[in-house]
């Protein structure tokens, strides 16, 4: 059960991390293309800085997590157009999603020689 607590939470992390950086930089996104408030852009700078302290909460190293972590993002990026913009990802979409979420459990869960596992460190 502890196993599964412990992924449960790094993916948790994941996909904050992910909703702010993409929410955030959507805000300053609306504020400078779209010619929303400055107070748009304000928050989105403010959700994009709690993004990056985020990740910091994840027990691995930081090439891990950041790698990891773009895969996570390309799924929450196309998931996010086709909520928020209409625009459904087509068959290159998945495929590409689905080889860049590979690599980020290979990179990120997958067993070290000599190293404990993502789930038996402390968070």
């Amino acid at each position: 059960m502890r196993v599964v607590m412990s992924i449960a939470k790094s993916l948790l992390y994941f996909l904050l991390a992910g909703l702010c950086e993409i929410g955030g930089g959507y805000l300053v996104w609306l504020w400078l293309r779209e010619g929303m408030s400055w107070i748009i852009g304000a928050l989105g700078g403010f959700v994009l800085f709690l993004y990056g302290i985020i990740p910091t909460l994840q027990p691995s190293y930081f090439h891990r997590v950041y790698s990891a972590y773009g895969g996570i993002f390309i799924i929450l990026a196309v998931v996010w157009s086709w909520i928020f913009e209409g625009i459904a990802p087509d068959k290159f979409d998945i495929i590409g999603a689905a080889i860049a979420i590979t690599g980020a459990i290979i990179i990120y869960y997958m067993p070290r020689k000599g190293e404990k596992t993502v789930w038996e460190k402390k968070t």
